[in-house]
């Protein structure tokens, strides 16, 4: 039986989501890749064991993470029944519906209709009475936004979910989907989308600036770039790695086409003691409007190497400018 580790709140950083009661943990797990069908079960309940020891309370899914669908949810639900149980009221278990899932018109996009057919599977599959937070997963432009914002607040009154995100929105759908659901009084509190020293969309689209103007929350996902911002690749591709065997994310041609950046911002990472992926995290966390970093894990190091960026999240400005200057 598993028992968590007494001292587990005594270093991590939590930071307020938004303008809500709601604190998340600064680095948080996702479990994207690597917790699904495909992966070896006891590594998956280490890597979860190990977050949770170091203070990480919030556990990341959606319905179709696996890579069979579904997969993840189910591994973790074993998780949740097995050790977590008693936990439960400590973790943040948030999920999210809105990509392919089932066959025919209903299994995707933004409808009533697939919305709580995916929030009842998903609780099935996860063994819960409620998650913590759900997630619209993405714009969907043929779905009238008042119906999905409406089948986010039926979730909320229903009792399946204490708050809803939305997952890839730009900030002026986010702002019509905002004033919808503060409308019908439901507790929106955070926004999940890509954002990493390669990719600034979010500062693009308006979306990180608006998230903080509304007082709602951010977090990130893929804030390594798929590995880019590792170790993994400044020595070359091993043959172990996600390139050589899934190309979908991340191919050769893209990691030889960055090598320069990989090794001039790496260069920035080791003067400042930190390795590119701590710094890379650092990053992200260096201002307030960010509430915490969605950072995957193939093995239980990685969770530590993670956590080990709250070390130092300061940067001077010509670090800065150089890292911009870098990943142009």
């Amino acid at each position: 039986m598993y028992l968590a580790n007494d001292s587990r709140y005594d270093k991590m950083k939590y930071r307020r989501c938004g303008k809500s009661g709601l604190l998340l943990p600064a680095v948080s797990l996702g479990l994207w890749h690597n917790f699904g069908d495909t992966a070896n079960y006891a590594n998956i309940e280490e890597m979860c064991f190990t977050a949770f020891d170091n203070g990480i309370t919030h556990f990341d899914l959606a319905n179709n993470y696996g890579p069979k669908a579904g997969s993840a949810e189910s591994n973790f639900g074993k998780i949740m029944k097995e050790h977590f149980a008693p936990y439960r009221d400590e973790l943040i278990i948030s999920t999210k519906a809105g990509y392919d899932m089932w066959p025919g018109p209903y299994g995707d996009h933004g409808s009533r209709k697939y919305l709580i057919a995916s929030i009842d599977q998903s609780l099935k599959r996860l063994g819960l009475e409620y998650v913590d937070i759900f997630y619209h997963h993405r714009m969907d432009p043929e779905t009238p936004l008042e119906e999905t914002m409406g089948a986010l607040a039926q979730i909320v009154r229903s009792g399946k979910a204490l708050y809803v995100g939305l997952s890839n929105y730009d900030g002026d759908t986010l702002t019509k989907a905002s004033a919808i659901l503060d409308e019908q009084k439901v507790p929106f509190i955070i926004n999940q989308n890509c954002y990493n020293i390669f990719d600034r969309t979010v500062e693009n689209n308006g979306l990180k600036e608006c998230s903080g103007k509304l007082g709602k929350g951010v977090i990130c996902f893929s804030p390594l770039a798929q590995g880019l911002l590792s170790d993994r690749y400044i020595n070359g591709i091993p043959e172990d790695s996600r390139v050589k065997t899934d190309g979908r994310f991340l191919n050769e041609d893209r990691v030889n086409r960055m090598h320069e950046k990989i090794l001039a911002l790496n260069e920035i990472a080791r003067k400042r003691g930190q390795t590119l992926s701590e710094m890379a995290l650092a990053w992200i966390l260096k201002d307030n409007v960010i509430t915490s970093v969605l950072a995957g894990a193939s093995r239980p190091a990685q969770i530590l190497s993670n956590i080990r960026a709250l070390d130092n999240i300061d940067f001077s400005d010509e670090e800065l400018d150089a890292i911009d200057r870098i990943s142009k």
